[in-house]
């Protein structure tokens, strides 16, 4: 019995879990158990909705998964001891495998300024977001208070216009070193803005130094009084890969091939955000558009395995920056393979309705991948790389 074992179930790591189920049906020597501290799917893309006080789908792992064959494990990984083969679960159960999916992902690095940690909100699963829809209710009932979001980056802003349109009656501030929407093209940029503006979130360019119970303290500058504060300022992986002897970049996410196998441990493959992916054109960033072509790649290359046959090489091209701006806006910007920007974007109605549609694809994309034949192939492609 060849044991599979993968480790978490966000977008990564569940797309490898039931495209490597449907592709093993037939197999009677393939056991496949997936790890989760959680049997609910986190929807990431809209956790900033979550956190504005809007109810999300309830999704079940273990409805999703209920047929495929698939073991579901839940608990918290506390360790991996990759010479033998096994993962530590809670502290009390340990897995054998013969074959690891590591796809642990990332949360909030509310570790790089002093209080971020104590005094922050993060989004780091659904209920970091139903606490601060929670404190945001808080404030509305008194009529009064400041959001202070930090980081500039899509995820803040984000936050900040589904803050500002669904609790108009508070002041929302995000902070940031960088221009809201800088990785966009002048007209995405120019739009997001704008529709900040007309939010009514106010933007500050500023180094964040501490936060403080009352407040976000920035350098050389005043620091502004906050009532509630959401940290999205920057991403930090687990420590297990490296404690475990795995490979690991400066940042803690592990080294991979051309094939998404760990360069030090062959029967180890990393996905999503705690996979350093190399590319042609650098290093992948951490979102669901590379997340779930990843885990894609790694059941087709987990497949070959089991059949005699070499992994392929892993290639991917990034098509589209979407942003949503509330409820009712949102800016979409197509970009080249190497997530520069193109010319072309959308904005306003029908950004609207492609950002809902991409917001919603991953669940039935999920269920689709289930029902694939054992021998059949599913991947997002274009001009010869897996995209979104």
């Amino acid at each position: 019995m060849h044991k599979i074992v993968i480790l978490g179930a966000g977008y990564a790591g569940l797309t490898t879990t039931v495209s490597l189920a449907a592709r093993t049906k037939r197999r009677d020597d393939v056991e496949i158990t997936l790890v989760s501290a959680s049997d609910r799917f986190t929807e990431r893309l809209r956790l900033h909705q979550a956190g504005a006080g809007q109810q999300l789908a309830d999704l079940r792992i273990p409805a999703l998964l209920d047929g495929s064959g698939v073991r579901f494990e839940r608990g918290w990984v506390t360790g991996i001891d990759a010479g033998a083969g096994t993962v530590r679960v809670d502290d009390e159960r340990v897995l054998e495998y013969d074959t690891l999916v590591y796809a642990l992902g990332s949360v909030a690095d509310t570790t790089s300024v002093p209080g971020a940690d104590e005094h922050s909100h993060t989004f780091d699963g659904a209920h970091g977001a139903e606490l601060l829809a929670r404190r945001l209710r808080e404030l509305d009932e008194q009529g009064t208070g400041t959001v202070v979001v930090c980081g500039s980056g899509l995820t803040g802003v984000e936050a900040a216009a589904e803050i500002a349109e669904q609790h108009a009656g508070l002041r929302v501030v995000l902070v940031g070193r960088q221009e809201p929407g800088a990785t966009l093209g002048a007209k995405a940029q120019a739009y997001l803005r704008e529709a900040l503006r007309r939010l009514g979130v106010e933007i500050r360019l500023a180094e964040i130094a501490k936060v403080t119970p009352d407040s976000v303290d920035l350098l050389g500058e005043d620091a502004i009084p906050a009532d509630a504060v959401l940290w999205t300022s920057g991403v930090r992986v687990s420590p297990l890969p490296s404690a475990a002897g795995i490979d690991t970049d400066d940042r803690g996410r592990i080294l991979t091939d051309s094939t998404l196998r760990s360069v030090s441990h062959r029967g180890v493959y990393a996905v999503g955000d705690a996979a350093a992916v190399h590319q042609g054109y650098g290093l992948m960033h951490g979102t669901c558009q590379g997340g779930m072509p990843t885990g894609v790649h790694t059941a087709l290359s987990i497949t070959r395995e089991l059949s005699g046959r070499r992994p392929k090489p892993f290639r991917f091209g990034y098509l589209h920056a979407p942003v949503s701006l509330g409820r009712r806006d949102a800016v979409i910007q197509f970009t080249h393979p190497d997530d520069s920007p193109k010319r072309f974007c959308l904005t306003g109605g029908p950004a609207v309705w492609y950002k809902e549609t991409v917001s919603s694809a991953p669940w039935p994309s999920f269920q689709r991948m289930r029902r694939l034949p054992s021998s059949g192939s599913f991947a997002w492609r274009r001009g010869g790389r897996y995209t979104r």
